[in-house]
C-alpha cells in the first residue's frame, strides 16, 4: 500500500493561495514559530499539510513511509497542529492544560484561531514532540 500523501507535490505559494483569508495571519504566524523551532524550511505535503523535517517509519508489517516531524494544516474551520508522539507523553500533556482552547485527535492538536491560545505553550509543545520524534526516529 502506498501512501497518497507525499511531500513536495505544491509549493508553499501554490499552497497559501488556496488558503482561506481568514486563515491566513495565522498561518505566517505558525510558518515563523515552526521554522524557529525546528530549523527546518517548510515542505507541503500533500494538498494542504506545511511539515518541517521529516522521518522514516516502519510497521511491524514491513510497511515503510516518510512523515513530517511536525508541521500543521490550515484548513478552513480549524487549524490542525500535527503533534505525532502524540498527547501521553507526560511533558505533553502538562502543557495542554496551560494552552487555552483546543481539542485534540490521535495527533492532531485543533485550534479555532491562535489568539484563542498561548504560544509560549504552544512553542514548549512542538519543542517536546520534535525532541521525543528526534529520539525516537534518529536519522541514518
Amino acid at each position: 500500500m502506498t501512501l497518497k500523501t507525499k511531500a513536495n507535490l505544491l509549493t508553499l505559494a501554490q499552497c497559501l493561495k488556496s488558503i482561506d483569508s481568514k486563515r491566513i495571519e495565522d498561518t505566517q504566524t505558525l510558518l515563523t514559530l515552526f521554522e524557529k523551532v525546528t530549523g527546518a524550511k517548510p515542505v507541503v505535503w500533500g494538498k494542504d499539510i506545511i511539515g518541517f523535517d521529516q522521518y522514516s517509519y516502519k510497521y511491524d508489517s514491513g510497511r515503510t513511509g516518510e512523515w513530517p516531524i511536525t508541521g500543521f494544516s490550515p484548513r478552513k474551520t480549524k487549524l490542525s497542529i500535527y503533534i505525532m508522539p502524540g498527547f501521553e507523553h507526560p511533558k505533553i500533556a502538562a502543557l495542554l492544560n496551560q494552552l487555552g482552547k483546543h481539542s485534540l485527535g490521535k495527533s492532531c492538536l485543533y485550534v479555532t484561531k491562535l489568539e484563542n491560545i498561548d504560544l509560549a505553550i504552544l512553542e514548549q509543545i512542538i519543542t517536546e514532540s520534535v525532541l521525543i520524534m528526534k529520539q525516537t526516529y534518529p536519522k541514518n
